[in-house]
């Protein structure tokens, strides 16, 4: 599930509200470790498809022409991410290269901090796995979004 905080589609603020299972837990009873990053992935995911009326990575690559693949991924933790509480997704471009994009990720559960992440990708040919840059209905998207560290 993903909302923003105002109605509309540029808007600088854009969560994705993931439900943590009893399932992604390790047996320190917090999200194993390993989950943290596709938790990150699935809510950058879901930003685009906010942004591309409904169109995510898969449509992006097959019917759009253009992957995404990561170059780079950093997280720092927090706080332990448990099934108590939604773990809510703040995400945002932060950068915009010719041929590149950087993600930010800042995830919360019940007010706190929980990680913070950055992830970069390349914007590619996918035929022939070349770096091509960005689109401009991408660039525009990400322009309208952008919020700098």
């Amino acid at each position: 599930m993903s909302h923003t905080t105002n109605d509309s589609k540029n808007s600088p603020t854009f969560v994705h509200s993931i439900r943590v299972g009893w399932g992604h837990c390790d047996p320190a009873q917090i999200a194993y470790t390993g989950h943290l990053p596709s938790f990150a992935l699935e809510a950058i995911d879901a930003w685009w498809e906010h942004q591309l009326d409904g169109d995510g990575w898969f449509q992006m690559e097959l019917d759009r022409g253009t992957g995404t693949p990561f170059v780079s991924m950093n997280l720092e933790f927090r706080s332990p991410v448990t099934p108590r509480h939604r773990l809510e997704c703040e995400v945002w471009p932060s950068a915009l290269g010719t041929k590149s994009v950087t993600f930010r990720v800042d995830a919360r559960q019940n007010g706190a901090l929980c990680f913070e992440g950055r992830f970069i990708c390349v914007f590619i040919q996918p035929d022939v796995f070349k770096a091509k840059p960005a689109p401009a209905d991408y660039r525009a998207v990400i322009e309208a979004n952008l919020r700098p560290e």
